[in-house]
């Protein structure tokens, strides 16, 4: 299948090898969100759990493929680790660099994520990181996710989905 020719692993990477990502990373990035939009803060307060990717790399040259690792918060409580993977396909071109966040508003979408039955399309459900961004957002589906730019340039009219491998701590 297409799908699966287009896995870093198939591709000789394999990225489970790389460390894992430190509290201090998770750390910088909530501070870096929390710089960009203070309002977001009401959402670190209240969801009922959270997932943080501090470097989420993608490229893309009509097929794009983006990795990252993370941590993962139940009522502010570290829990374990995931890790994000994501196949695109469409008119794209060019590489970048970003950070994700994503909320659950509730314990049913935070045990879909911890079952791997959750995947979605960033594209279409993220919200930039941006003063004020927060106001608006919303929670869909029990989830609502936030993206910070970090560095590349990326073009991109693109569809595919996000898949997600949580590991429980120890």
């Amino acid at each position: 299948m297409l799908c699966q020719a287009l896995t870093p692993a198939a591709a000789g990477w394999n990225p489970d090898k790389k460390k894992p990502t430190s509290a201090e990373e998770v750390q910088a990035t909530i501070e870096s969100f929390l710089e960009q939009d203070s309002g977001l803060q009401k959402f670190f307060d209240s969801a009922h759990g959270y997932a943080v990717f501090p470097k989420i790399y993608k490229g893309a040259i009509g097929v794009g493929g983006a990795y990252g690792s993370g941590q993962v918060y139940e009522k502010g409580k570290y829990i374990g680790d995931a890790s994000l993977t994501q196949v695109t396909y469409g008119l794209q071109l060019g590489g970048q660099a970003y950070s994700e966040v994503i909320f659950f508003g509730e314990k049913d979408a935070l045990d879909r994520f911890k079952s791997e039955k959750m995947e979605f399309s960033a594209q279409m459900s993220a919200v930039a990181a941006t003063a004020g961004a927060s106001a608006d957002a919303a929670y869909s589906g029990g989830v609502a996710i936030f993206t910070l730019a970090i560095g590349g340039l990326m073009y991109e009219a693109s569809v595919g989905g996000q898949t997600f491998q949580f590991t429980p701590a120890e």
